[in-house]
């Protein structure tokens, strides 16, 4: 899918559906109004020619995208400025995905290249198109603006992601005691939500460390076709600071996330071995009667209490006793 936006006193206007009829019949139309925006989502290999064609450059392939290495993803090639960064999709679910957007300014034009939808884009777009829309005059504050729409999107994720951390931590060190199999189970399934969360955490942070870098490398570039406003120098200084302190925040809840693991680790293994306490003090507690039982179930002939009338009485009498003290002890030293 190609979507085509020219410039009409500095707005964003889209021109060109996706079809690649329509691709081919907007070559003269690209020759009179300035392109400012390509934005290929998923692109047939006839639409990435087109675009190829217009600007004189190589669109990267998928495969090319989804290197990690730093000199695949941020390089200047064919007077084109190439940047990729790691975007999240799925973020209002549980498992988000991981897909690469590239972007890439040549002149006042910026291509976008991308095989997945993220909310982001569709939410800039949607700004961008409205009438009293901010002015967008080159391609460059466009790909700035939907940096920026990507940060903001981070943000309200780890603002979401941080209220249900909150609710676990008061889950793990709630107060009021419930039965041990069922503490023991609710235990289990936060662990599982620790997880999901961690995984989410990792992905955050791998994006917004792509963005970090995505930034950082526009600013440092120096070009004399290119000569940033001071509005746009601030808000590259903006978007930096952002993606640095979402990352801290991001870091900090994995960190918390790290905590909350061991605490109930720990909170089960406490379970554990109360459990086992039981039993070993239960042993504990029937090993003299068990030995008084054992005594009395002797056959000897020589034994005075077997002719005694009150032999039994006695012998469960001293049974009880011998259970008795050892509990007692146990209750006094509060072993129980």
């Amino acid at each position: 899918m190609l979507r085509i936006y020219f410039r009409e006193a500095e707005r964003l206007v889209l021109r060109d559906k996706s079809d690649e009829t329509a691709t081919e019949n907007t070559v003269a139309e690209e020759a009179v109004a300035p392109v400012l925006w390509y934005d290929l989502v998923s692109p047939t290999p006839a639409e990435s020619r087109h675009v190829e064609q217009a600007l004189q450059l190589a669109i990267p392939t998928r495969d090319e995208m989804e290197e990690i290495e730093l000199s695949a993803r941020l390089y200047q090639e064919d007077g084109g400025e190439f940047m990729t960064l790691t975007a999240l999709t799925n973020l209002d679910g549980d498992t988000p995905a991981k897909t690469p957007v590239t972007f890439i300014l040549k002149g006042e034009t910026l291509v976008t290249v991308r095989y997945a939808d993220p909310k982001p884009f569709l939410a800039f777009v949607h700004r961008a198109l409205r009438v009293n829309a901010q002015a967008y005059g080159c391609g460059e504050e466009v790909m700035l603006g939907i940096v920026e729409s990507i940060v903001d999107r981070m943000a309200d994720v780890l603002e979401r992601i941080g209220n249900e951390i909150d609710g676990i931590s008061r889950e793990v060190f709630r107060g009021k005691a419930t039965p041990s199999t069922k503490k023991t189970k609710d235990l289990q399934s936060l662990i599982e939500q620790l997880g999901q969360k961690g995984d989410f955490l990792g992905g955050v942070r791998e994006s917004l460390v792509s963005i970090s870098r995505l930034v950082a490398y526009h600013a440092a570039l120096e070009s004399p076709q290119r000569r940033p406003s001071k509005e746009v120098r601030q808000r590259v200084k903006m978007l930096q600071r952002d993606a640095v302190s979402l990352g801290d925040h991001a870091t900090f809840l994995s960190g918390k996330v790290n905590f909350l693991l061991d605490a109930t680790l720990g909170l089960i293994n406490l379970e554990q071995n109360q459990i086992i306490k039981i039993f070993t003090v239960a042993s504990v507690v029937f090993l003299p009667p068990t030995l008084v039982a054992s005594v009395y179930g002797m056959n000897f002939a020589a034994m005075p209490e077997l002719q005694w009338h009150l032999g039994y009485p006695w012998a469960v009498l001293v049974m009880l006793l011998s259970a008795a003290l050892p509990f007692y002890y146990f209750k006094r030293r509060g072993w129980l």
